[in-house]
């Protein structure tokens, strides 16, 4: 974990949540089949990153308090990684409260967490760096103050119960470990965001900004009796000792990681007539909507360059982006990370010691749309695609791995902004105050092509890519002659970056595979990617196709793609992703479904 000046590490991190719902638990790498796939660790250590957030959780080992443990799979999968040249960060418990036999009340979380922490380090004593407890902050909010994960309380004293449990039992871990392995590292991490508010919920929105580094200054022993937060800790009913106790058993991190999502800042106003019912809240002294703060436009500073150059003055200790991940269309991920890697280099550069950006959520993650409260739900891809068994490199998987060696990327879908920089985000009761004349520039980059045989397909395609912010232009086909050369002017005058065929009529089969085949060809011979879209009807229309360029990608559909946005969206997915071959795709049984 070695830093230069001006580098920024690239990590890696598989989403590994085992969360507890009343009596059910919830296990992330069970749904995405890591436990039972040999080949995931060769396929995340050929992205070329050096250091990858792995998880030895508490829940899965040791379920009960009499468990023999079997480390059996996790320590074949450990060797794998310590073979591969990987430095593993071990995960000991991610949005979890423990197995059944404890709980954050009575002091068993704590001693248990040690007791299997003692455990980990013994048989794993090369392990250097540890998170015992991911996002103390975040999972205390979601099991002690907003109920939804267990023990699914509600109050703000017992917000503050588990919160101490958990950063308590963070600091009993790490000294357990180091009864061990004296040299061993605590890297921490917690949710990064930040509230804002109109002028008369002020008091709220400084309160929660206070309250987001309670987890760090318990931890590092800096929470004193003036601090505002001691205060509020002692009002609600917390025992001054309780506090004192850090001060005296601190574990100051090596590096402080900090997790930060397009959700982590907030809004919060009064005036909730503005805002769907699930925004509206309150604090028992006002009603009020508690929105995502991308979605108005703020006239202050925001975003994460500001918010990590606070956590560096608040702290002082090296940082790292423990978590980057997006839960939208592949070209918007790309951006996203991008965006991330981009500002961590550019704090470095003002001296804030950024050493790296968390490629997140490796194998994807299962339904944190709903939080988590339900078993499985919605799928979002990460670096790898996983639906269906298979292991499937996304196009973030070409992107990580040159930029973890060092190289620059580049791609079209990366010239243009993100969804979160255009007037698309903005709710539309918050639309009519937006005045950044900056924005929505038209850009200049390579295009996507679409051929089309009528203006029905490009239409439905236009408003994807336009929606996704992909600069596309389109090509009436039948105005072209069947020979190679007509393509290869106009293509070569377009210059795109993707061609893209809308459905194709056989009525003349030779004449159609004819002027297929030399496109596809060109394609391939000019390094550009080719999609075709065909009928069901059509079997075995391909063979020629392919023959020219077998990097093409043919997509087989019973119906009218045009009719099907999720059809068209994972289509794009696919192009970006440069899957190549034949596949068979129906509107309900969709690789993944994307999400703007």
């Amino acid at each position: 974990m070695k830093n230069s000046i001006n580098a920024v590490e690239i990590w890696g991190g598989l989403e590994c949540t085992i969360n507890r719902v009343n009596d059910s638990y919830f296990d992330q790498l069970e749904y995405a089949g890591h436990y039972t796939r040999d080949e995931d660790i060769g396929m995340i250590s050929s992205l070329g990153i050096k250091t990858l957030r792995y998880p030895v959780l508490w829940e899965r080992h040791q379920p009960e308090v009499d468990t023999d443990i079997d480390w059996s799979g996790t320590e074949m999968k450990l060797h794998q990684i310590r073979q591969s040249g990987m430095e593993v960060i071990a995960g000991l418990v991610h949005h979890g409260s423990g197995p059944r036999h404890v709980n954050f009340f009575d002091g068993s979380f704590e001693k248990g967490l040690a007791d299997y922490a003692r455990l980990v380090a013994e048989k794993f004593p090369w392990i250097h760096y540890y998170t015992p407890v991911n996002e103390p902050l975040t999972t205390a909010r979601f099991c002690g103050l907003y109920g939804h994960w267990y023990p699914h309380h509600c109050d703000e004293l017992s917000f503050y119960k588990i919160l101490l449990s958990e950063c308590k039992a963070i600091v009993m871990a790490m000294q357990a470990i180091r009864e061990i392995n004296s040299s061993a590292e605590l890297i921490q991490t917690d949710d990064l965001g930040k509230c804002y508010s109109t002028p008369l919920l002020q008091y709220q929105a400084e309160y929660e900004n206070e309250r987001r580094w309670l987890s760090y200054e318990l931890i590092c022993g800096s929470l004193t009796p003036d601090h505002l937060m001691w205060k509020r800790l002692v009002k609600v009913g917390i025992h001054p000792e309780e506090l004192y106790y850090f001060q005296s058993n601190n574990c100051r991190p090596a590096i402080a990681g900090f997790n930060y999502y397009i959700t982590s800042e907030r809004y919060l106003d009064e005036n909730i007539y503005k805002y769907d019912r699930q925004f509206h809240g309150g604090n028992g002294i006002h009603t009020y909507s508690d929105i995502e703060a991308v979605r108005v436009p703020l006239s202050v500073e925001n975003g994460p360059k500001l918010l990590i150059r606070e956590a560096w003055e608040r702290l002082g200790i090296p940082i790292a982006i423990t978590e980057c991940h997006l839960y939208s269309t592949r070209d918007e991920q790309m951006r996203w990370f991008c965006q991330m890697l981009d500002t961590a280099v550019a704090l470095r550069k003002e001296g804030i010691d950024v050493r790296a950006v968390t490629a997140w959520a490796i194998l994807g993650l299962y339904g944190w749309n709903r939080l988590v409260t339900q078993p499985w739900g919605d799928y979002e891809a990460g670096i790898f695609n996983v639906t269906g068994g298979q292991v499937r490199p996304t196009a973030l998987a070409a992107m990580i791995k040159m930029l973890a060696g060092g190289l620059p990327f580049q791609h079209p879908v990366l010239e243009t902004e993100g969804w979160w920089q255009r007037r698309i985000r903005l709710l539309s009761t918050c639309s009519d105050h937006f005045t950044d004349e900056t924005e929505e520039r038209e850009s200049a980059c390579q295009p996507l092509l679409i051929l089309d045989e009528s203006g029905t397909f490009t239409k439905a395609m236009g408003k994807i890519c336009g929606d996704r912010n992909i600069r596309w232009i389109s090509m009436d086909t039948r105005d072209m002659a069947p020979e190679y050369a007509s393509y290869e002017l106009e293509i070569k005058r377009l210059n795109p970056w993707a061609v893209l065929h809308s459905p194709v009529d056989f009525t003349n089969p030779a004449l159609h595979e004819q002027k297929l085949a030399a496109l596809a060809g060109l394609c391939g011979e000019l390094d550009i990617r080719f999609l075709l879209w065909l009928s069901n009807e059509d079997f075995d229309a391909h063979e020629n196709i392919l023959a020219a360029n077998p990097h093409a990608l043919i997509l087989y559909a019973s119906s009218h793609p045009e009719q099907s946005f999720h059809l068209l969206h994972e289509a794009l997915n696919m192009l970006l992703d440069e899957t190549t071959g034949v596949h068979y795709m129906e509107s309900g049984t969709i690789l993944e479904r994307a999400s703007i």
